[in-house]
């Protein structure tokens, strides 16, 4: 047992140098665009070597590029988080290549279908949870094996603000992320005594191009105005809380879910 359980007593902090990530790896699942992307970089920027993991392999060199450029160690891993096999190739590559695996995030996910729930048929239902909450799980299940082996790590699932507010037309994609931080504090409570931290990131609205015709139609302006800051979010300002979390910054923070939101759901 450490000097810190045995006294029940937190170590002397430098904040600065606990939200770092250097010499640590950290894998990002849905890494080619919007949200994902973001996440990818602000974890590369606080010293990560990063895996990146998306569906369309152009995007990921794009992204491989940009934080080549500035210095950043990147492994490219296309492929789908829906596919329990190649998550498990991508993990095995990830050790394979840096022998640790430190951080997970799991950003893959598919927008919501926005259909009346009555006009939803099986096939888009099963896609949204195929993708947002069993690839979910599947990453989880294959980070944590490395995790636990290592007993230490930190998994961040990504989740919405739908997860617990009510919205119109999203019924699959709000059940999805209800499951994901469901699944966020079932693995938090197990995994807790062998040192892996399991929390979830919940999203408001942001500008990327998933969203994009959603604000520009007739419910932007509900949203905007539903978002006590006035606006929506830019995909920058999530980056701070992928990181944090991920870092020692939260070592006592674990099972829980933080808001970013603009306020979104304080009313």
């Amino acid at each position: 047992m450490s000097e810190e359980k045995e006294t029940g007593m937190a170590r002397a902090s430098d904040v600065s140098s606990d939200l770092r990530l250097d010499g640590k790896t950290a894998w990002v699942t849905g890494a080619g665009k919007g949200l994902g992307r973001a996440i990818a970089v602000a974890l590369s920027q606080a010293g990560a070597t990063v895996a990146v993991t998306a569906r369309t392999a152009s995007d990921l060199e794009e992204l491989e590029a940009e934080l080549a450029a500035h210095g950043g160690k990147v492994l490219v891993l296309p492929g789908s988080v829906a596919d329990s096999d190649a998550v498990r190739t991508m993990v095995e590559r990830i050790t394979g290549t840096t022998g640790r695996l430190d951080v997970a995030v799991n950003c893959a996910g598919v927008s919501p279908h926005f259909t009346r729930s009555e006009f939803v048929d099986d096939e888009d239902w099963q896609r949204v949870l195929d993708i947002n909450l069993q690839g979910t799980f599947y990453c989880c299940r294959e980070a944590g094996k490395v995790m636990l082996a290592q007993r230490s790590g930190s998994i961040v699932n990504v989740s919405s603000v739908h997860a617990r507010t009510g919205f119109e037309r999203i019924a699959a994609y709000a059940a999805s992320k209800g499951g994901v931080e469901a699944l966020t504090k079932a693995l938090a409570v197990e995994w807790a005594d062998r040192g892996v931290r399991v929390n979830a990131l919940a999203p408001g609205y942001f500008h990327t191009d998933l969203s994009s015709g959603l604000l520009a139609s007739r419910w932007g302006e509900r949203i905007v105005g539903g978002t006590p800051l006035g606006r929506v979010g830019a995909v920058e300002e999530l980056g701070g809380a992928a990181v944090f979390l991920a870092s020692d910054a939260a070592r006592f923070v674990t099972g829980t879910t933080l808001t970013v939101d603009g306020g979104w759901t304080a009313r």
